[in-house]
């Protein structure tokens, strides 16, 4: 049975909604001082509501509404404690949508989710990825994108490293988010905390992957794009793993590496 809701139309860019859901959609840290994430375009959608995440607006250009799609995208749950409470319907024209919008060709489609209402510590024992201050928003999407496909369970993001739920890295991760575990804003000592083995990429010392004898559950380090990983978390106990690279590259773009490194753990514990 659907949730039960109640239309809004807005048409003016004063709104403060509007301008509330236009820093949500253009900005990569507004998630934190909102407790809100805005999720945009069909993909993104579709997850979210077979993941059943709970959803406090539903968001439709005109265009989209006049098409009849509303029953298409009334979401699965409201928010815990909602109870007695309606979904919002939001109706933007199509140019107030595309002003919200933080996408070249608006997609007229968005839900606007809780997000930060618990802060999120690293579960011991757990397969993990280490974000180690990577800045790049599509190579953090990219990488939850492929521990969610390799079996890994969390995300721990060491402090310094883009914002889990920007938008950028959430288009990046076409709707990894909703099957792992994301911890922000970690300290050393909560990697010390996973209680697994510790494995870090290098590029001049330790077993080829394709050789080494990978543990299961293990935290792989991926470490910043140019810095690689920081002195901190080196200091911790680990194993390095070098990648084969017999065409003479100097490095590997960090999650080109991830996708190498996470698939030859998977493979091995198939």
């Amino acid at each position: 049975m659907s949730v039960p809701f109640k239309m809004i139309t807005i048409s003016s860019r004063e709104n403060a909604q509007v301008k509330a859901w236009r820093r949500l959609a253009q900005e990569p840290h507004a998630y934190r001082k909102t407790g809100q994430v805005w999720l945009e375009g069909e993909h993104l959608c579709s997850v979210a509501k077979q993941a059943c995440v709970p959803v406090q607006a539903l968001v439709l250009s005109q265009s989209r509404w006049d098409a009849g799609e509303l029953e298409q995208w009334l979401p699965a749950a409201l928010p815990n404690g909602a109870a007695g409470q309606r979904l919002s319907v939001v109706v933007l024209d199509d140019a107030l949508f595309a002003h919200v919008s933080g996408l070249e060709s608006a997609a007229g489609l968005a839900y606007v989710m809780p997000c930060g209402d618990e802060v999120l510590t690293a579960q011991p024992g757990q397969p993990t990825v280490v974000l180690d201050r990577l800045q790049d928003a599509g190579n953090v999407g990219a990488i939850l994108r492929c521990a969610a496909a390799f079996g890994f369970k969390q995300i721990v993001a060491v402090q310094g490293t883009a914002a889990l739920w920007s938008p950028k890295v959430l288009r990046a991760g076409m709707g990894a988010h909703f099957g792992l575990r994301l911890v922000e804003q970690a300290q050393p000592q909560d990697v010390l905390a996973l209680q697994v083995p510790l494995l870090i990429t290098s590029s001049h010392e330790g077993a080829y992957l394709h050789q080494a004898d990978l543990p299961w559950p293990c935290a792989w380090v991926m470490g910043h794009e140019g810095q690689g990983v920081g002195a901190a978390l080196s200091a911790l106990a680990h194993t390095p793993v070098r990648i084969a690279q017999p065409g003479g590259q100097e490095s590997l773009n960090v999650a080109t590496a991830a996708a190498i490194c996470l698939h030859a753990s998977a493979a091995a514990w198939a």
